[in-house]
């Protein structure tokens, strides 16, 4: 009997054990500013990592794109031609393909004449090549043009979009406004889109981050307009509720969001994942904000960082040295920020 009472009890202990992780939430590192990468910079908007750890970086008031090393070191390489800077337009994000060490391919989101747009150029380690444009009709306005890039763990590229201050584009699914789109390489639909469009979700405001969890699935940080900003987990199809709804409401047609936020304590922008966190930059908020995430939900309490003390926080990237690196609109810098 005392046998059988004491296989059983390892058993529950066992039992216990394996369960604790599922109902235990997840507590996330603590960040911690390692020094300045680099500064001088006006309107830094976007950021991408290149294969070698430095990095390129888009300015949205004057269209430039410059490089910068691992060590700080800053080079012009080009002005991206026809960019129409206006309020929230100009040079937005920008992306590295995943093929450039062989193609030597960088994407840029930027505000034309007439509309919001996707160009690809070459970067040979010195200059920009000519822009090829290969998404166009994106709505623009003097807010919500969205415009954040990101190649996916499938090989498409993302496109996040804003409504164009015009709330009906959101819902309109012949309007590129207030989606994320997901592309081929040459701007055409990805295989696989709900809709055979481009058209990957609908129902947003102005989305501004897009990162990938562990289990490879996409997020979104997403700009409210009066009380409530959002991060979202992003299903193909999904409609995420705007104009109708604004952070969580009780309608089966739209997806709630995972975490949200009063606009005066985020104000959200662009998105990272790392140490089963969602990194999150914060605009008027002035922090960098942490949600803990594990199967595609929010695991656990969000936690801010930083409040007040380096301005508007922009862009968050992974540098290739497993630290984040930080961009502060305000102070014009790429900050080094480190997990503990």
């Amino acid at each position: 009997m005392r046998k059988r009472l004491s296989a059983l009890a390892s058993i529950t202990a066992l039992l216990l054990v394996t369960a604790a992780p599922s109902a235990v939430a997840a507590v996330p590192p603590t960040p911690r500013i390692a020094g300045t990468v680099a500064s001088g910079f006006q309107s830094p908007w976007g950021l991408a990592v290149l294969p070698d750890g430095s990095a390129l970086l888009s300015e949205r008031d004057t269209g430039l794109i410059k490089h910068v090393t691992a060590a700080g070191v800053v080079r012009q390489i080009g002005r991206v031609p026809n960019v129409q800077h206006g309020g929230e337009g100009g040079l937005l994000g920008i992306a590295v393909a995943p093929t450039f060490g062989t193609d030597r391919l960088l994407y840029a989101y930027h505000t034309a004449s007439g509309d919001n747009r996707v160009v690809r150029m070459t970067y040979d380690g010195t200059t920009l090549g000519t822009p090829q444009t290969v998404v166009t009709g994106i709505p623009r306005a003097n807010i919500h043009n969205g415009g954040r890039l990101a190649f996916g763990p499938d090989g498409f590229l993302y496109i996040s979009t804003g409504d164009a201050a015009n709330t009906a584009n959101a819902q309109n699914p012949n309007s590129l406004g207030g989606k994320i789109l997901r592309v081929t390489p040459t701007g055409s639909p990805a295989p696989g889109n709900p809709s055979g469009t481009r058209v990957y979700s609908l129902g947003h405001r102005n989305v501004q981050g897009l990162a990938w969890d562990e289990g490879n699935r996409l997020w979104a940080s997403e700009l409210g307009q009066n009380t409530t900003d959002e991060l979202n987990q992003i299903r193909a199809g999904g409609n995420y509720g705007w104009p109708t709804c604004e952070g969580t409401c009780n309608d089966s047609r739209f997806i709630n969001p995972q975490a949200t936020w009063t606009t005066a304590q985020a104000s959200p922008s662009g998105l990272a994942f790392s140490r089963n966190t969602m990194w999150m930059a914060a605009l008027r908020g002035q922090r960098l904000w942490a949600i803990p995430v594990r199967g595609g939900v929010r695991d656990g309490n969000t936690v801010a960082s930083f409040t007040n003390q380096q301005g508007r926080i922009r862009t968050v990237a992974n540098a290739a040295d497993g630290s984040l690196w930080v961009i502060s609109e305000t102070n014009g810098s790429i900050l080094r920020v480190v997990l503990g």
